[in-house]
């Protein structure tokens, strides 16, 4: 037994532990949103647009959170502005804008000095995790899971019907770069924890389980942040026996839950329409 709890005796292992539960919720629920309003891309985008702000803030000697949170925005900014001003489809427009910011942010990364190793920004450092790292996790996490859960009616008349939304007279433009500048710093947030290339696996495979689970928003969001939760506790343990980097191991376990999901979902499927089929 006490061989089993020897990873909650380590401090580096109780911050990984700490940053898991305070980054479970705002991405859990935030993915839920992306889910319904069809924004998975978009969470790809400014995964990796944020590189380039990183590398100007160690350049300039300001903190990172400042500069991913501001490359962020300038890449939802452009992509709001092309996808308004061409006959470029959105989707098109998006693999443009984030494989070009990546691309410049890669270029001047090569370009410099730094003692920061471009694995740790890709793919995290979650065993790195100190003090400062669990109070961003807990003052960007906290302060985005109870903003989208205070405008979460407001957000889901945006996510499924815009015209609706402005015609009742909601600002359909603050909702969607609102949740666009949420989804920015939910992106900072987990940059320590999992990295620019995995973090898109937080944002985007809880809400597709639970979207696969339910049929209500809020259970919806109750199955994502369990899910996450499990998830990121299991990788985080999990990886301390297998010797693996923790974020690649969390989302592992995230996608092995997507595929239990799935076979749930078509067993659930064929299992109604046998019952269907007898009743006839």
């Amino acid at each position: 037994m006490s061989e089993l709890l020897l990873p909650f005796q380590f401090p580096f292992m109780q911050n990984a532990f700490w940053i898991s539960m305070l980054l479970a919720p705002p991405t859990a629920i935030l993915s839920c949103f992306l889910i319904l309003k069809g924004w998975s891309l978009m969470g790809d985008a400014l995964s990796h647009a944020v590189l380039p702000g990183i590398v100007a803030a160690y350049i300039f000697n300001i903190p990172l959170v400042i500069g991913a949170f501001a490359a962020g925005m300038f890449c939802a900014v452009s992509i709001g502005y092309l996808k308004e001003n061409s006959r470029v489809k959105q989707d098109t427009i998006m693999g443009v804008v984030f494989s070009g910011m990546f691309g410049f942010g890669m270029v001047i990364y090569t370009k410099i000095s730094t003692n920061v190793h471009l694995d740790h920004i890709l793919f995290g450092n979650m065993l790195g995790i100190d003090s400062q790292d669990l109070w961003t996790g807990l003052i960007i996490g906290g302060g985005v899971t109870l903003l989208l859960l205070f405008r979460a009616k407001d957000l889901l008349l945006h996510a499924f019907d815009p015209v609706q939304a402005q015609a009742i007279g909601l600002p359909v433009r603050l909702l969607n770069y609102g949740l666009l500048a949420l989804l920015s710093l939910t992106i900072v947030a987990t940059l320590k924890a999992v990295g620019l290339i995995l973090a898109i696996g937080l944002l985007i495979v809880p809400g597709a389980i639970a979207f696969l689970l339910t049929r209500t928003f809020w259970s919806m969001v109750v199955v994502a942040v369990a899910v996450t939760l499990v998830a990121m506790f299991a990788g985080v343990y999990a990886s301390f026996w297998l010797d693996s980097s923790s974020g690649p191991t969390i989302i592992l376990v995230l996608m092995i839950f997507f595929i239990i999901a799935f076979i749930y979902r078509q067993l659930a499927n064929w299992a109604t329409s046998k019952r269907t089929a007898a009743s006839i």
